[in-house]
């Protein structure tokens, strides 16, 4: 079970452009790695432009912000694209990252129960460590939500 505090899981993936990203990237900068279903869905894309139109303030706090889901590098790239999104997606179609990072579990749509992709946010400090996890995200607040972490 991840915690805060604890080391954060190594991960490496490929996002919207081919770039092989890693977490070894970022040391020494704090990571927003930011879990979601499905490109180009409605609650996805409030969330990923709700990102978007913060970005400045997260990269004022020093933040780099990472996005993965389960869809190919292509989908990630129209997402981006059509969206202006300046971040990387990355494309962990095989769920590996998804599910060392424990955004993988059971949902519920209209009484009808399924495994699936949760969005889930964690926070990764300069030194690889667990700083904030985000177990409810509020989709169209989701920057606020990061900063309240920050701002007290």
């Amino acid at each position: 079970m991840l915690k805060i505090g604890g080391k954060a899981p190594a991960f490496k993936g490929i996002n919207q452009f081919g770039e092989s990203i890693s977490l070894s990237n970022f040391k020494g900068k704090k990571v927003i790695l930011y879990f979601y279903p499905k490109d180009a869905t409605p609650t996805c894309t409030v969330e990923a432009c709700n990102l978007r139109d913060g970005y400045e303030a997260l990269t004022e706090y020093g933040f780099e912000v990472i996005g993965v889901s389960a869809d190919e590098v292509k989908s990630h790239l129209k997402f981006a694209q059509k969206n202006a999104l300046p971040f990387s997606l990355l494309a962990d179609t095989k769920q590996e990252m998804i599910k060392v990072y424990e955004a993988w579990g059971e949902k519920s749509m209209y009484g009808k129960k399924y495994m699936g992709i949760l969005r889930k946010t964690y926070v990764i400090d300069e030194k690889g460590k667990l700083e904030v996890i985000i177990e409810k995200v509020d989709s169209k607040n989701h920057v606020q939500q990061i900063l309240d972490h920050y701002e007290k």
